[in-house]
């Protein structure tokens, strides 16, 4: 369904800009028509000659490309606007559902291991990289005043009040 309303969005946009581009060609053309023309030394010179059928057709291109291309221009960006605050709600969904997920796996393990929790029994819990379980339970630590131990190999783990 979203790549249709893509395409969608696409296809409108387009259409709407084909529609405001013929539109805008129509009266520059129009313009140049009706500009006069430099006068010559003979006679003949004073008749202006209009081709009334062409500004006719001119005049009803450029009314028909702005009556089909504003509205098609504006349903395009409505529906691309939509599609794109859909997917920012979506993403917003995903990260608070990982969020709550991974607190869930950090007080699992504080209940577990009766308040301690090391970096690599937490990545492997939760199933992150080690880098990134590290910058949670920094986070989680300053949060909740945990303490520290450094074992002899340099591994940390973290102490919480339980």
């Amino acid at each position: 369904m979203k790549t249709a309303e893509k395409l969608a969005a696409g296809w409108l946009l387009t259409l709407g800009f084909m529609f405001l581009t013929l539109s805008v060609s129509a009266v520059m053309e129009k313009n140049t028509m009706l500009k006069p023309l430099p006068s010559g030394n003979d006679a003949d010179s004073g008749l202006d000659f209009v081709n009334k059928e062409a500004l006719f057709m001119l005049d009803t291109t450029a009314r028909q490309g702005f009556i089909f291309g504003v509205p098609t221009m504006v349903l395009g960006g409505w529906l691309s606007l939509s599609l794109y605050r859909r997917s920012k709600t979506e993403q917003k969904a995903l990260q608070q559902q990982a969020s709550d997920r991974l607190q869930s796996i950090f007080y699992q393990m504080l209940q577990q291991n009766h308040g301690r929790v090391t970096v690599l029994g937490f990545a492997m819990q939760s199933q992150l990289p080690a880098s990134v379980a590290r910058e949670f339970l920094d986070e989680k630590a300053k949060e909740f005043n945990a303490n520290f131990k450094v074992n002899e190999e340099g591994g940390v783990s973290y102490h919480f009040d339980v």
